[in-house]
């Protein structure tokens, strides 16, 4: 008996292998196929004149990059995130931080609720932003925005090309909050779940006035981590915003030169006219070096990862 059990332990060694790379081989094959080898292949192309071909032959060196560093388009584009950035960053961390704060201190229907404000979450980025350019912020009398305005005796604004003051902000960010604050509202709740209950016990022994006071002193510390985490992904959404720009901002005359933000520029400069596809390569590189500058000066900031004292 313990021979045949003994012979039987590689083999199922070997099907438990087996079993692992039927499930997983076709996931890691697809992202080697369609996110590795293109991203290898960009950073190819940024080193070569490539006009009209994803196969060139004269290689440029740094030519590509030291000219997107010197285009005044693109260090645009990046001032454009730090726009949207500062809108949408804070407003989007204190509204699902006060959503999850009110889901967690519901006793009834707390699911409901939290299905609630995390089904936006699952709408396309394009289907909002044609919903919101075409029905709420519409730039004629019949947009919802406008209607409201008009009970007031306002006159009607012009969201989406009105640049003095610049409403389409409003339009932008309004609708990835909309789409967003439901996502993070989940992540503060999970970590609001796991602060112990014996903390506040404690705190209202001690006199600690429930509200700001027990919020501040407690709440927020025991979501430092969480906190950190959804500042960072945050910010790295924020550089990849394109959905709702192209979809509220481009009509049939194209898109306008104003809240282009770095993927925006990419897109129209390695797919537009010129279709220079290693110049565009070299700003993708460069906007990924950058997320990646960003992100672990963020991280060592907050100090993520360092241990606690």
């Amino acid at each position: 008996m313990r021979g045949a059990s003994r012979a039987r332990q590689p083999l199922g060694t070997q099907n438990r292998t087996l079993w692992f790379w039927v499930f997983v081989g076709p996931f890691a094959l697809g992202l080697v196929l369609f996110t590795y080898v293109p991203l290898a292949w960009s950073v190819y192309l940024s080193f070569f004149d490539a006009h009209n071909t994803v196969s060139p032959t004269e290689f440029v060196g740094l030519d590509n990059y030291t000219s997107m560093l010197r285009n005044d388009a693109f260090t645009d584009s990046l001032v454009t995130f730090a726009v949207f950035s500062a809108f949408i960053v804070p407003t989007t961390f204190v509204l699902s931080l006060a959503l999850a704060l009110m889901v967690n201190r519901t006793r009834r229907a707390q699911a409901f609720f939290r299905s609630v404000f995390f089904l936006p979450a699952a709408c396309s980025y394009v289907v909002a932003a044609l919903i919101w350019k075409l029905s709420i912020f519409n730039g004629v009398r019949f947009g919802l925005a406008n209607t409201v305005l008009g009970w007031f005796g306002a006159e009607q604004v012009a969201w989406l090309s009105t640049t003095q003051p610049p409403w389409y902000w409003l339009v932008i960010v309004t609708v990835r909050l909309w789409l967003q604050a439901g996502f993070y509202m989940i992540l503060f709740l999970a970590g609001l779940q796991r602060i112990s209950p014996t903390l506040y016990e404690a705190a209202a022994v001690d006199g600690a006035r429930p509200g700001w006071q027990v919020l501040r002193h407690i709440t927020l510390p025991q979501l430092r981590a969480t906190s950190v985490a959804v500042t960072l992904l945050l910010v790295i959404n924020a550089f990849q915003a394109f959905d709702e720009f192209y979809n509220l901002l481009s009509d049939s005359r194209g898109y306008p030169p104003y809240a282009r933000p770095p993927l925006v520029y990419l897109y129209y400069t390695a797919l537009g006219q010129g279709q220079n596809l290693g110049l565009g390569s070299a700003g993708a590189v460069l906007l990924a070096l950058i997320i990646a500058v960003v992100t672990v000066g963020q991280a060592r900031w907050f100090g993520l990862g360092r241990k606690e004292d």
